[in-house]
């Protein structure tokens, strides 16, 4: 296992930079998750910490030695990309013992660290065979277990799963957090899918643009947002978000004149304060009885899941529709009118900058 360390990291490409120094510590056996949408420079960050791309400033330490001009191949590092790359005329055994080879390791020494690996991963069964009579979460799995073999101190994932269908997604995802309790080793995994980011990571590090928006558990992420990009980002389906001002009460008042209480503390703000509210989709209660409080809307697609109905409901001229995750009884259906209310405990509030007010 091993300690990283970023000191004031930036990378740039000429003029450009893309990493705007980053500062984090990431503990001993640790299941860091790098999470944001395209172009955040969570792939970047991952690869300058792999030496595949070099740091243009800052310090980056694993263990106790800085690596900034560390080789790859020295710094105690496994990584598994997006692409298996896996060569299609050697068997499965000899994929997973290629690295091994070329480091100068004996056949029984490559024989165990393969056999070790197949276990943990449970494709004993496939080691004679070639990559095309694969699936794709067979391959994926051989490409993590051509990690394993190195017992490498820390472990690089880009993406991984993205390259398989949902269902293999879902089961992946378990026994990536099964590897982990077993391996106890340094986990660092790059996604854009934040469900993986919520199922698999002990920490979450939320970037946008190059910069470290927030980090923290995932259940710190969902319930306690920096800001309305990480409140946005964390969730799904994400969370609606509205615009309104602030009344001289506290109370927050919605484009359509409905004001509505929020537990948020709003005494910081003038009257007239333009502010954003913020709720999720599982907190808004909706039904097709008017009450005090409650924001009319028109539901403009209801799809039935089964175990939940989604309601996609417009509010007022809001250009954008509000999502609401409800009880699969609901018998609100596309075209009905809807009353929305909003728990005030549920309710975030976001000032003109996009921070979250306590």
């Amino acid at each position: 296992m091993a300690h990283l360390k970023l000191k004031g990291l930036r990378k740039s490409y000429a003029d450009v930079e893309t990493l705007h120094g980053i500062d984090l510590e990431i503990n001993d056996g640790e299941f860091v998750v790098f999470v944001g949408p395209s172009g955040c420079g969570k792939s970047t960050l991952l690869r300058c910490i792999a030496g595949l791309e070099e740091i243009t400033a800052g310090e980056l330490w694993i263990g106790d030695q800085q690596v900034n001009e560390v080789p790859p191949a020295k710094r105690g590092i496994a990584m598994v990309f997006q692409s298996y790359a896996l060569y299609p005329h050697m068997s499965v055994a000899e994929n997973m013992a290629f690295g091994l080879r070329l480091a100068g390791f004996t056949k029984d020494a490559m024989k165990a660290a393969v056999s070790r690996a197949a276990q943990i991963l449970q494709i004993e069964h496939l080691l004679e065979r070639k990559p095309k009579a694969l699936s794709g979460g067979q391959r994926q799995r051989v490409a993590i277990g051509r990690a394993i073999v190195r017992k490498p101190g820390v472990f690089l994932f880009d993406e991984p799963l993205s390259n398989l269908d949902a269902a293999l997604r879902v089961q992946m995802r378990v026994e990536l957090s099964r590897l982990h309790r077993e391996l106890q080793t340094t986990m660092i995994y790059v996604t854009h899918d934040q469900v993986e980011a919520m199922t698999l990571a002990n920490r979450i590090v939320v970037l946008s643009a190059g910069r470290i928006e927030q980090v923290g558990t995932p259940m710190a992420l969902y319930h306690r947002p920096v800001n309305r990009f990480v409140a946005g980002f964390i969730g799904s389906p994400k969370m609606n978000f509205i615009d309104g001002a602030i009344e001289a009460d506290g109370l927050v008042r919605l484009a359509d004149g409905t004001r509505v209480p929020v537990a948020a503390n709003t005494t910081a703000l003038a009257a007239g304060a333009k502010v954003t509210l913020g709720v999720r989709p599982e907190h808004i209660s909706a039904t097709g009885t008017a009450s005090d409080g409650a924001v009319k809307a028109f539901v403009q697609l209801a799809e039935h899941l089964g175990d939940s109905t989604y309601l996609h409901v417009s509010v007022g001229d809001s250009p954008e529709p509000l999502t609401i995750r409800t009880d699969p009884e609901n018998p609100l259906n596309t075209g009905d009118t809807a009353w929305l209310v909003f728990p005030p405990q549920r309710c975030f509030l976001f000032d003109e900058q996009g921070h979250t007010l306590p």
